[in-house]
């Protein structure tokens, strides 16, 4: 093999691999891959609930809108984090000032109010139609990046050892959510089994199992994605073991914990017949009319 020393000639930032062995071609090819898929399964997420008002106008579509947009954001950081030498977190080279990894925190507090959101709805349905507004909703999604926004500012403006006690703060913070998280699941899954069944057949019911079987899925992949690369960096920070590798690109914890970003806009779109059908119409219709009949001729039957 000849030893490339290649060099991004925009950024001037080394690229994630050498060329030296035949696992750095996969690896460099997997990260365009990867980064494409996520693009073209996330994006059309977004632009089919932005372009669909019957969508827009229900609220566990705009957390989906929510969280599709971060999964968006998350590909095409994959361009990045892929395929140039990054490192993030502490200590970082060639980083980001964490704001990429932050993407995560937005989709982790998204995730908790829609759980939230699915429950008082089959719950509590009298007060949830009451004070359960759209613009609530809207107002909470907004909350999540700006919260993590004023956290991300107030982690690099502090001294370095005060970011990282920070950063290691948040890791405790997440498995509090994550506790409740699953928590909201389990407790979820026995209303979807239970009570949903005693329900008389509607629209409304169909409609709230569904989302139910959403949360439950996603909640439950995005715990067994993202939990590998948090146990590994809690035995870093706390014990000074786990495991370190080269950069982003060669990280396997890094790649499953990014690879939620594929996997939560693909249990979208196969769990809700009602998104699969506007996307047939407003993204993939459009650009293949062929798929757009075979779509709507096969949720027909």
């Amino acid at each position: 093999m000849l030893n490339f020393n290649i060099t991004d000639s925009m950024t001037g930032v080394p690229l994630s691999v050498n060329f030296n062995s035949p696992e750095d071609y996969f690896i460099f090819i997997f990260q365009i891959l990867f980064a494409t898929t996520t693009v073209l399964i996330a994006g059309p997420v977004v632009i089919t609930i932005l372009a669909t008002r019957a969508l827009r106008l229900q609220n566990r579509f705009l957390f989906m809108l929510n969280t599709s947009i971060c999964d968006t954001l998350v590909g095409f950081s994959v361009y990045y984090l892929g395929l140039l030498d990054v490192q993030e977190g502490y200590p970082s080279r060639n980083g980001t000032y964490n704001i990429l990894p932050s993407l995560l925190g937005v989709n982790i507090l998204t995730f908790l109010f829609a759980q939230f959101d699915r429950y008082f709805a089959v719950c509590h349905p009298f007060i949830y139609s009451r004070f359960i507004t759209r613009q609530f909703v809207i107002g909470i999604n907004i909350y999540c990046w700006l919260y993590n926004v004023a956290f991300l500012i107030a982690r690099n403006l502090m001294p370095l050892s005060k970011a990282v006690q920070m950063y290691v703060l948040s890791i405790v913070i997440f498995q509090l959510i994550v506790l409740t998280k699953v928590a909201m699941t389990v407790k979820l899954y026995v209303i979807a089994r239970f009570q949903l069944a005693r329900d008389p057949p509607s629209a409304d019911k169909d409609s709230k199992k569904e989302s139910l079987r959403i949360i439950i899925f996603v909640v439950v992949s995005f715990l067994l994605l993202w939990y590998p690369s948090f146990i590994n960096i809690i035995i870093r920070f706390m014990v000074g073991g786990g495991l370190t590798f080269r950069n982003e690109a060669t990280n396997p914890f890094a790649i499953m914990a990014r690879f939620n970003a594929v996997c939560t806009p693909s249990v979208y779109i196969w769990a809700s017949p009602t998104l699969r059908q506007a996307m047939a119409r407003t993204v993939w219709g459009r650009l293949c009319p062929r798929c757009k009949r075979r779509v709507l001729s096969w949720e027909g039957r």
